[in-house]
């Protein structure tokens, strides 16, 4: 069971859960580790270190405050361009973190999945990672999804070269190519799109994450490095999320004659 960790959380969340619609879908673009360490003199290693501690609350808050789905920026595609030693040091942290973390998953019910392009990952990370969606696969409070080896524009472009085969082999019909079809074939197609959008470190883009996924989330930017995120700024980012109109293309007028 998911465990309280004061009764000001409580409260706090409870206020939450009686203001309005707790977000289904969260998802999170994981930004400032390393400028969170440069700016105490540490190495870089140390940012993604302490950003996993980040990781571990958030995944708690969210399951206590009934968040079905939560997708974490973990690393894109990208990011394969950082220097080789810190590429190395995040694949054998991740592997570390899996090992650590599988059976608090399983204790607080929250089944972990990815998206990306997994097979460039190296062969210890995909094996820790199989055998973690595996071990967590009945779980049902949450889905913890982790975008690795992730590009928004690979995964569009992955569905469209599927669309295509499908057409070339008579099996789809032009008509038939229409939004839905094209979510079908992305890799997130089990998951329902985010209803809003975190981003922490201030920075204004959505840098290839959810290119197609995010056409009408809602956005949180705070300047907070994610080493320093915690269930407070979840908190207000939730708040501010719960204060939106969200019209889907229609005016106010529509939405109050629902």
């Amino acid at each position: 069971m998911v465990r309280n960790d004061s009764n000001s959380d409580v409260v706090y969340q409870n206020r939450l859960k009686t203001a309005g619609s707790i977000p289904t879908h969260i998802a999170i673009i994981m930004d400032g580790n390393g400028r969170w360490a440069k700016s105490r003199g540490l190495p870089r290693v140390a940012g993604h270190k302490k950003g996993v501690k980040t990781v571990k609350d958030i995944v708690k808050a969210c399951v206590q405050l009934g968040v079905r789905y939560l997708t974490l920026y973990t690393f894109s595609t990208e990011n394969w361009k950082r220097p080789k030693d810190e590429v190395s040091t995040l694949m054998r942290l991740l592997v570390s973190t899996l090992r650590k973390e599988v059976d608090e998953l399983n204790e607080n019910d929250v089944s972990l999945v990815a998206v990306g392009q997994i097979d460039l990952l190296p062969k210890e990370v995909q094996k820790e990672l199989e055998d973690s969606v595996e071990r967590t696969k009945n779980n049902k409070a949450m889905v913890l999804n982790l975008a690795l080896s992730y590009s928004g524009r690979w995964d569009i472009l992955n569905a469209i070269k599927k669309i295509t085969q499908l057409s070339l082999q008579h099996e789809l019909e032009i008509d038939d190519i229409n939004e839905e079809c094209v979510s079908k074939f992305l890799s997130t197609s089990n998951i329902p799109d985010p209803d809003l959008l975190i981003r922490t470190s201030g920075e204004f883009r959505v840098s290839n994450f959810l290119l197609w996924e995010i056409a009408y989330t809602e956005f949180f930017v705070t300047d907070v490095y994610w080493p320093n995120f915690n269930r407070k700024n979840l908190y207000e980012a939730i708040e501010s999320f719960q204060k939106r109109e969200r019209r889907f293309g229609k005016v106010s007028e529509q939405l109050k004659n629902i």
